[in-house]
């Protein structure tokens, strides 16, 4: 029997594919790539082709010593790193460093991690896919030249050690631009009058609410107060009745299973994960978990991909999953068919279990908390594809409101049109598994329940509610609108999604707070000046069609050099524009102070770091004079508090670091103590004297907790704000932001909700 060798890309898959194929295969792993571009040289012959300069990875030498070694005594080597175009270019390296064995190398690719999926990758390989590996190279050649001849380009602009990508710097610029608009946003004042009503008769019916609509027939605008009260006042001299009633069953499809930015999105908003921590624990249950006396199990298939279509042995075993948990009736006659939205490359399978006998209750005790939430989201999303369609019975009904109003001798009647409704799910069908949530599908409506109504019911008036409101500016990008705002410009690809995220929070040019996305000063600084200097390079658009040309590439229909040859000249000119005005677009930026440098009394400037601004003296190198200015981001630092320290007794300031605002004593260096600032709010738990403040998880994600820990835990993700809770003793409030409510408070004790007044918003700004 011959020998043979399986190089895979990560050390995890080895012990699973070990026990599918037994004794006479070796496993190996490259762990990631062994080959790249060189660190310190752009690394490609722009005058030759574009010729990539490839050189092994430092740290990989010895990976590539055992891999030769391997090589040299097996008879056929299956090449079988991940099936995407970086798998494939991974594949192209290794064979080129194995260039002199006399192994038959064959290229071998499996969707999922299960012995009948890699047998049929092993008997069915075949050759390495050339026109992903183009595409792949044109890709990392497109971001060197990109960042390698850009970065520079912001070093002399802003400060060194700035970088500049390809695709980052356009999802940054969609997190500047939505910030200027909640900036230029002038909100505009509008009420709504809502009326509670109870059907007239004998019995006691449950009462119901109804907002006004319309006036006359034609829809109703009520801009102040002074409309709403006469509206109000026409209601309550009103003969209410109903006018019509509408009631429909309505069918709501299953969803679609996950591909790589749904998963994002959707493990985001249920379970807070970040896009990066989605792929990573995914990758861990794609590669294998130990699962008891089974060993490594592979428990999904691969999850980058962009396709809906899954195989139909796949959907056999989701049918017969549901008819035995739910029943027969809760999966269609015909399997359903789920067509892939825009252009997909369809490469692999959606993201779907691989075991359908081994559910997230069986196997609850082999995962860690976080596989355990993620396995049980594609579990129950990918049956839930399969399920049948919830049936609801909506019903509308239309309420005519006649007014009978006098203005002098002469008398006018008025007809407002009040509208409400309720939904009643009479087959649940795929949300017995699978609930929809406010984001998805746009309601988050109260219950409203509704007595038994029909036409010509007269109704009697309970009470008016008469509300005002604001528009409200656009939100800012979570990480999930993120990645659907990327999908739907067609910015990135699959693998792409959470890279780009990572890259412009770990530059300081984007933080999170509360959950959402904000550009910091740096950031909106880098961002104005590539807008400027390159307006046709880091723009959604261009990007999109790059994405595209890469798209040809793969499909074989365009050479990748002449990819590059399109973007190069364009570039370059863009290039040579941007730097002869290097001098002009620094000296744009430069901000002068009126105060003098306390040690040469030369003039102070603003300049910038990777960490934001600080103030520095014009006599530098002579005079090495700084200090804290306003910084990351917006807030002043150096700021007087009236804390004192608690190690030796000056005062304490405010200063500006990489995360944010934190208070430091004002004798540094002597004294380096620092601490959170305070919120104002004090620790609800009881006989507690700390106070709650901001901290950090490891992932970055902001969370507050008392200032006693770990002698007190108490914790809440959402900003304290000490406003206290008019329906309960709570002595302060939760400040939240949803879809579906906005910015609102939210009681920690009574689930009270409230908006946000102007001086709350302000307090925590």
């Amino acid at each position: 029997m011959p020998h043979q060798l399986v190089i895979v890309e990560s050390p995890t898959k080895t012990k699973t594919l070990q026990k599918f194929l037994g004794n006479g295969f070796d496993i190996m792993a490259t762990r990631g790539h062994i080959r790249d571009l060189p660190t310190k040289s752009l690394g490609v012959d722009i005058e030759n082709n574009f010729e990539p300069e490839y050189v092994p990875i430092d740290s990989k030498d010895n990976v590539v010593k055992e891999l030769k070694k391997a090589a040299k005594q097996a008879d056929v080597i299956y090449l079988a790193p991940d099936p995407d175009r970086e798998g494939e270019a991974i594949a192209w390296h290794v064979a080129h460093i194995l260039n002199r064995t006399k192994a038959e190398v064959r290229r071998a690719s499996f969707n999922e991690i299960t012995k009948s999926a890699v047998l049929e990758a092993l008997e069915n390989a075949g050759k390495i896919d050339m026109r992903k590996v183009d595409a792949q190279q044109a890709r990392r050649v497109l971001d060197r030249i990109v960042g390698y001849k850009v970065s520079p380009f912001l070093w002399k602009t802003v400060c060194r050690g700035l970088s500049a990508g390809r695709v980052q710097s356009v999802a940054l610029r969609l997190i500047c631009e939505r910030e200027e608009s909640i900036r230029a946003f002038t909100p505009q004042e509008y009420w709504t009058v809502e009326v509670t009503l109870h059907k007239e008769g004998k019995k006691k019916t449950p009462k119901f609410t109804a907002m006004v609509s319309e006036v006359d027939g034609d829809k109703i605008e009520i801009q102040n107060e002074e409309a709403a009260h006469t509206i109000e006042a026409d209601l309550n001299n009103a003969d209410i009745a109903v006018g019509a009633v509408k009631v429909q069953n309505k069918r709501r499809n299953p969803p679609q299973p996950y591909i790589t930015s749904t998963l994002q999105q959707d493990a985001a908003r249920r379970l807070y994960f970040s896009p990066k921590k989605t792929m990573t624990v995914a990758q861990h249950l794609y590669e294998g978990v130990e699962i008891g006396k089974q060993g490594s199990v592979g428990l999904i298939t691969y999850m980058r991909t962009d396709s809906t279509r899954v195989a139909n042995e796949a959907v056999v075993h989701a049918r017969e999953v549901i008819a035995a948990e739910y029943g027969k009736e809760y999966h269609p006659d015909k399997m359903p068919t789920h067509k892939s939205k825009g252009r997909t490359q369809d490469a692999h399978e959606a993201i779907r279990p691989t075991y359908f006998d081994l559910s997230p209750d069986k196997i609850k005790k082999y995962l860690s908390r976080d596989q355990l939430k993620l396995y049980t989201l594609i579990w129950n999303r990918f049956l839930a594809s399969q399920m049948s369609p919830a049936v609801i019975e909506r019903t509308s009904v239309d309420i005519r409101a006649e007014a009978e109003t006098k203005k002098g001798k002469s008398k006018t009647t008025r007809e407002y049109t009040l509208k409400t409704g309720a939904e009643k799910i009479t087959f649940p069908g795929f949300l017995k598994i699978y609930e929809d949530t406010p984001e998805e599908n746009g309601d988050g409506k109260k219950e409203n329940p509704l007595p038994a109504l029909e036409k010509g019911d007269v109704l009697g008036l309970d009470d008016i509610d008469s509300q005002q409101h604001f528009t409200k500016p656009p939100p800012r990008f979570s990480e999930a609108s993120l990645v659907k705002e990327l999908e739907a410009n067609g910015i990135g690809r699959p693998s792409t999604y959470a890279q780009i995220i990572s890259t412009i929070l770990s530059r300081n040019y984007v933080r999170l707070e509360e959950r959402r996305l904000m550009p910091t000063e740096l950031g909106e600084v880098v961002n104005s000046i590539l807008v400027e200097a390159f307006p046709e390079l880091f723009n959604v658009e261009f990007t999109a069609e790059m994405e595209n040309e890469l798209d040809r590439v793969e499909e074989g229909i365009d050479p990748w050099t002449d990819v590059m040859k399109s973007f190069y000249g364009s570039f370059a000119e863009s290039l040579g524009e941007a730097s002869s005005r290097t001098k002009e677009i620094k000296e744009s930026y430069r901000e002068v102070l009126d105060d003098k440098c306390p040690e040469c009394s030369s003039d102070l400037i603003i300049k910038w770091s990777r960490s934001g601004k600080f103030i520095a003296c014009t006599g530098y190198p002579d005079c090495r004079y700084t200090s804290d200015v306003g910084g990351d981001n917006g807030a002043q630092t150096n700021q007087e508090t009236d804390q004192v320290c608690e190690k030796c007794g000056s005062p304490m300031v405010i200063k500006s670091g990489r995360f944010g605002q934190f208070m430091a004593c004002s004798a540094y260096p002597k004294c380096k103590n620092t601490k959170p600032i305070p919120t104002g709010v004090k620790c609800p738990e009881e006989r507690c004297t700390g106070e709650l403040v901001p901290r950090r998880t490891r992932t970055g994600r902001t969370f507050y907790s008392c200032s006693r820990y770990p002698e007190c835990k108490y914790a809440v993700w959402n900003r304290p704000v000490p406003t206290p809770c008019p329906h309960c003793d709570s002595e302060f409030m939760l400040q939240k932001s949803t879809k579906a409510k906005g910015d609102h408070l939210k009681c920690p004790a009574c689930g009270n909700i409230a908006e946000i007044e102007a001086e709350t918003e302000a307090s925590s700004s």
